[in-house]
């Protein structure tokens, strides 16, 4: 994923290396699970989006190091959990840890996890740094009790799902825009803007994301499709599917079922697409694309600014 960066790939390499440094102090019953966890890879959008918003205050690249590691520990952390929870076997193409060592295991990776990103961000004199991710920690963890909840329901509804995928993704994108240029010295109302904008492309890569769960290859999406619709989880697709196609109530049926079959499982996933709910649902991501784009405008033209443009048109692109 380096490659896609272009001129942050130095910057990025060095985040690596500090995450390498961090995860390989893991108590040595965890070291080898956590590793493995950093070897699978992964976009390193969170902390890439740190250093592109760092760059809208006095850059300093030791300055901003330990938040953009910090957040991308927190994501690996909050993937290892939900993997427990899922019962997921795969996680970008390789065994999860918690298929290779157990679920014991892998909660404790993740709390680690956890606790080391804690550690990097203690080291910032400003205190509301920390408050702020874990503030956004919190939220996190309401988005995903408000989905396990909700999961099996006929309820789930367009509003909720939103209010969902705000918590659970869009505000810790949103925070690692805001305080990668708040470490950096920006100005309040630049931070502000860099936040919104992150809101914005948070809700757009987390409804695109539901979107590859229907449609993209395993081996693109790294893990078995139609993950959402097994574990009851009704998606903007999904919803939008139930409400206008003249199966809905089948799909309703469907997705309320515990123990489902890969035939049945496929059948949702077909009234999905035969109602549009795969469209419909990449024009909403547009939109909030389209709505990040604007919280850029006021901002001063850097070529920080042009990449994250084009990491909001990537959003939206990615993997079609």
């Amino acid at each position: 994923m380096l490659t896609f960066w272009g001129d942050l790939r130095e910057d990025l390499a060095r985040v690596e290396e500090e995450i390498r440094r961090v995860v390989a102090g893991a108590p040595p019953p965890l070291r080898e699970a956590a590793l493995h966890l950093l070897a699978a890879g992964g976009k390193r959008l969170r902390p890439a989006l740190a250093l592109l918003c760092a760059h809208f205050g006095r850059y300093s690249l030791e300055r901003v190091l330990p938040l953009a590691a910090a957040v991308e520990l927190i994501h690996m952390a909050t993937l290892v959990h939900d993997d427990v929870i899922d019962g997921a076997e795969m996680r970008r193409g390789i065994p999860t840890v918690h298929a290779r060592w157990g679920p014991e295991t892998a909660i404790k990776v993740g709390d680690v996890l956890f606790a080391q990103a804690i550690e990097l961000v203690s080291s910032y004199e400003d205190s509301a740094v920390a408050r702020k991710l874990a503030a956004t920690c919190l939220s996190m963890c309401t988005g995903e009790f408000a989905q396990e909840r909700e999961s099996y329901s006929p309820q789930q509804s367009v509003w909720r799902y939103f209010r969902r995928i705000r918590r659970k993704t869009a505000l810790f994108i949103g925070a690692a825009c805001e305080l990668g240029a708040r470490v950096c010295e920006a100005p309040l109302v630049v931070c502000q803007a860099l936040r919104q904008y992150g809101l914005a492309l948070g809700m757009a890569f987390q409804v695109v994301d539901d979107v590859l769960d229907l449609v993209a290859e395993e081996r693109v999406l790294g893990k078995v499709v139609g993950g959402d619709i097994r574990q009851g989880i009704a998606t903007l697709p999904v919803i939008y599917a139930w409400s206008r196609s003249k199966k809905g109530r089948r799909l309703k049926e469907i997705l309320c079922m515990r123990g489902k079959s890969e035939a049945e499982v496929q059948e949702a996933i077909a009234i999905v697409r035969e109602a549009g709910g795969i469209g419909f649902s990449l024009e909403v991501a547009r939109a909030f694309a389209a709505k990040a784009l604007r919280f850029l405008r006021p901002l001063p033209a850097i070529p920080q600014r042009r990449r994250l443009e084009q990491i909001a048109e990537f959003v939206i692109t990615r993997s079609f």
